[in-house]
């Protein structure tokens, strides 16, 4: 059974080009597949796919829900969300 996080995009820019680019690096580590969705919609995509990911259009107070399944699944989300939730001050991008 898959996992899955709720996130929120806190960036003021929104999720653009830099993050995106970092979000697909973090899950380009991990052996499982990780998929993406704005929390309004129903489709998720790629993950590993930053033009999937820049497809979100998620601006800044979005919600997203990531999965994750494989059998690093737990590392690869707990990766993913951590870059939603790091301080604002210690990155650059997200």
């Amino acid at each position: 059974m898959p996992l899955e996080r709720l996130v929120t995009v806190v960036n003021p820019l929104g999720l653009h080009a830099r993050p995106a680019a970092r979000l697909v690096t973090v899950v380009q580590q991990f052996q499982s597949r990780v998929l993406i969705r704005r929390a309004d919609a129903a489709d998720f995509v790629d993950a590993s796919s930053l033009l999937s990911v820049m497809f979100l259009a998620a601006v800044k107070g979005t919600q997203l829900v990531i999965r994750a399944e494989g059998e690093d699944e737990a590392a690869a989300i707990e990766a993913v969300a951590a870059l939603f939730t790091e301080n604002k001050e210690s990155s650059h991008v997200f």
